[in-house]
């Protein structure tokens, strides 16, 4: 028998009993969507939360700082010796120091970060607003968003305003360390003789506001708090890592918490995953509850089909299809549940964020060989179900079947 004749024979029940095979896919459909919803969350929040903190040049990125129970310091004479190490393309130090900030008529406590413009894109940090550090623009410096809650401002207003400072510098840097508590017998204020500008922001809950290094260099400060070293490659990390460990200082990489978040994630999408097959599974009973009663109702028509030649495989095939088709049909709607489901959820969230005021987010992800995936598995799922009654039907007695009422 033709496949074409094979398909007409397994599709007549769309027609013969519309109702019932309707329910049958949207039952399966129900399971798929279940399973695309939960698993797109997944991979929605960890698209979310990992493109937040990541770019690629964050991820060839080491973070150098001093170890306590090491005499190494990071001067200049180290970024020096760093900068020079094989597989080493660029560095960004920064130190941190206490300052007071003022605004218009407001004053308010901050911590500064003094670094290179390249520090934002090393660290993975992309602006809320506005523009990121310049050296064209030395006297440009970007503000954390709780900067401008605690002047009572929007960040839009601020942005191209001016903020003068008094730093608190420590009285011997060498000692005691850029960013030192400010105590009055360990510190001196010294008063900018700059005025900066406000060109942008970055999402933050710290008071900090970053600034270029270089204009704070009539502060002589001997030592940097961090070093970010961008690596050629990946297969430069280790050595580079080893290298500059070996100078006593401790090393670590955004990439270590991206790979431990990907762990955590995707031990999250397994749980989930499984409460959608859960949900699949009984969506799996009824089209096999479905399947039997189909087959004792063309239990005749089985006999029928016998007595003028057809063979045990064409009766198999006929049933095993139809039971496909459905499963099949079944994945199709569920991926098209399963995204309206996750489109309206995204929209309900993003409605309540930002009527508190916060961003909006795409909580759901589903790659495209995921989608087709679930799909082919929804057919297979479909398949399955039908192959033991498939072959009840194939082994029906023509004679009995006949006679079957």
């Amino acid at each position: 028998m033709r496949f074409y004749d094979l398909f007409l024979l397994s599709t007549r029940m769309f027609k013969a009993r519309t109702s019932r095979t309707f329910l049958t896919i949207l039952g399966m459909s129900v399971g798929i969507s279940a399973i695309i919803f939960l698993v797109s969350l997944g991979y929605g929040l960890q698209k979310t939360v990992l493109e937040r903190i990541t770019t690629s040049d964050s991820l060839l990125t080491l973070d150098i700082t001093s170890d306590r129970a090491s005499s190494s310091i990071l001067d200049r004479e180290t970024l020096e010796k760093i900068k020079q190490t094989d597989g080493v393309t660029e560095i960004s130090p920064n130190f941190q120091i206490n300052a007071q900030a003022k605004f218009e008529d407001l004053k308010t406590d901050v911590l500064v970060t003094a670094t290179t413009p390249s520090y934002f894109r090393l660290s993975g940090i992309k602006p809320a607003e506005g523009k990121i550090l310049s050296d064209n623009d030395q006297e440009g410096i970007v503000i954390s968003s709780s900067v401008a809650q605690i002047f009572n401002k929007d960040i839009a207003d601020m942005i191209g305003k001016e903020i003068k400072f008094v730093f608190s510098v420590p009285v011997d840097s060498a000692d005691s360390g850029a960013g030192a508590n400010d105590q009055e017998e360990n510190v001196r204020k010294v008063e900018s003789d700059k005025t900066y500008k406000i060109i942008g922001s970055i999402a933050g809950e710290g008071n900090g506001i970053y600034m270029n290094y270089s204009s704070l260099d009539n502060l002589d400060l001997a030592r940097f708090n961090q070093v970010k070293v961008r690596c050629s490659s990946n297969t430069t990390m280790a050595t580079v890592r080893e290298k500059i460990t070996g100078m006593g200082f401790l090393v670590s990489s955004i990439s270590e918490t991206v790979d431990q978040a990907n762990k955590v994630f995707n031990v999250i999408k397994i749980v989930l995953m499984i409460f959608g097959i859960i949900a699949l599974v009984v969506s799996a009973i009824g089209m096999f509850n479905t399947m039997t009663i189909t087959l004792l109702e063309r239990t005749e028509e089985i006999g029928i089909m016998k007595s003028i030649g057809a063979s045990d495989m064409t009766i198999s095939l006929v049933f095993v299809l139809e039971s496909t088709i459905m499963g099949f049909l079944g994945g199709l709607g569920g991926v098209l549940i399963g995204w309206f489901e996750g489109w309206l959820f995204n929209m309900a969230v993003n409605l309540l964020a930002t009527h508190f005021g916060g961003e909006k987010v795409n909580l759901f992800y589903s790659p495209v060989w995921f989608v087709s995936v679930t799909i082919i598995f929804a057919a297979i799922v479909g398949f399955v179900t039908g192959v033991i009654p498939a072959r009840r039907a194939a082994r029906t007695d023509p004679l009995e079947a006949l006679r079957y009422k």
